[in-house]
């Protein structure tokens, strides 16, 4: 390991144990859970390094990522670009994706009965979760394609967005509410008229449901569909993230602390998170997928998603969850053609989370999907555009009979289709 590398490692380190030593407030035995349970959260992955590094060279690994990097097509769709404008100035950038023309035999009859302006048509709008962008919908954006009218959007301080303005300049917490406001703020930018289908994957879909909560007008004036994948309403507080009870209760008390003490060491950090690649890329892929033949090069595409995220946003955002609950706006959702997917072996937003909101909404249509875990659209892309096909052709947004596009498979067994 050269010098630098060393140095950036240690100051992870350097910072943990700061965090730790200050949620102690001097009590040596809660020091001591807070480095059992950093330990804990990497157990697992770091065996499955360990076993990988017996039989594959560090240099032959990162020539491999490398590989994956140059060669993977996942992340590669572009729409058209836009920005919106948040309510604290930050800007958030968008892409549009739009409907092919028609060009059926009843297009000018269309226009006869309808004169030169058409109804606007249905627009789907997806929000990605923590520590994603836009790109996490790949699969369903590659089969949606000039079949619908959609956009992607990446969250502040996510992806393509700018910093959040409240939080570099005012030292403003990020809040779930505050996401919910930069939603509507892409709306009225990218899709200012015409019915709406809100998608929303684990933070976006928690975002979905705080635009629900401030907007309730829009909810029943413009949605005319909702898509909420691998998410939650509340008490995310209680998630054990596959953890022992001791360990996951030591997590708890200290990692916000650990989190903050590493944003304010960010250069390092990210140096730190590059050194230990290996370790970083097992624990990513613990939380992101539950297959065993999932195609490599989407997981490193997962790992690329979430290490393009600056530690820094990492800890500004994890305490939102916390604070979470939006469980009387699912109210808002009554009466709507609703889709409440999720893996079974999710361990960071878990599928009761997902039956917690289908018991709220009785008529919504409830998919456990299983061996997958929280990158549900990227492990099993199939089984989530099919349902979301399904959703968007029960509101209106795809005419029925329309052929949606082919998505592939992320199995590395799979055959072609």
């Amino acid at each position: 390991m050269s010098e630098s590398s060393a140095e950036a490692v240690g100051a992870v380190a350097d910072a943990a144990k700061a965090a730790a030593t200050s949620a102690a407030a001097g009590n040596w035995r809660k020091a001591g859970l807070a480095s059992a349970a950093i330990g804990v959260v990497a157990a697992g992955a770091a065996a499955g390094v360990a076993i990988e590094r017996l039989t594959v060279g560090r240099g032959m690994r990162r020539k491999a990522r490398l590989a994956l990097d140059s060669t993977g097509p996942y992340g590669s769709l572009r729409g058209m670009p836009g920005k919106a404008v948040a309510d604290d100035g930050t800007e958030l950038y968008y892409e549009v994706d739009e409907v092919e023309p028609d060009t059926t035999p009843l297009a000018p009859r269309r226009r006869r009965l309808f004169g030169r302006k058409a109804p606007a048509p249905v627009t789907v709008v997806f929000s990605h979760g923590y520590c994603l962008s836009q790109d996490s919908w790949h699969f369903q954006r590659a089969a949606l394609r000039g079949v619908v009218r959609a956009v992607y959007w990446d969250q502040r301080s996510h992806g393509r967005s700018g910093r959040g303005v409240a939080q570099v300049q005012d030292d403003v917490p990020v809040t779930i509410e505050q996401l919910g406001r930069d939603l509507k703020a892409v709306i009225d930018a990218a899709a200012p008229e015409g019915p709406l289908v809100l998608v929303g994957h684990s933070m976006g879909g928690m975002t979905v449901m705080a635009l629900a909560d401030e907007y309730p007008e829009l909810i029943s004036e413009r949605v005319v569909g909702i898509g909420l994948v691998g998410t939650s309403s509340g008490n995310l507080g209680e998630v054990n993230f596959g953890l022992p009870v001791a360990g996951v209760n030591a997590v708890r008390r200290i990692l916000p602390g650990v989190l903050r003490a590493l944003g304010q060491r960010a250069e390092l950090v990210e140096r730190g998170r590059r050194a230990t690649a290996d370790l970083f890329a097992g624990i990513i892929k613990r939380y992101s997928f539950a297959s065993r033949d999932i195609d490599p090069a989407v997981a490193r595409f997962a790992e690329r998603l979430i290490e393009g995220t600056p530690i820094d946003v990492v800890a500004e955002f994890y305490p939102a969850f916390t604070d979470h609950d939006k469980t009387e706006a699912l109210a808002y959702f009554a009466g709507l053609p609703v889709l409440v997917l999720a893996g079974v072996k999710d361990l960071v937003t878990p599928s009761e989370h997902s039956e917690a909101i289908a018991d709220l909404l009785p008529d919504a249509e409830l998919v456990l999907v299983p061996d997958a875990g929280h990158l549900v659209m990227l492990e099993h892309p199939e089984a989530v555009t099919d349902r979301l096909a399904d959703l968007l052709t029960r509101t209106g947004a795809v005419p029925a009979g329309a052929t949606v596009g082919g998505y592939g498979s992320t199995s590395s067994t799979a055959q072609p289709g």
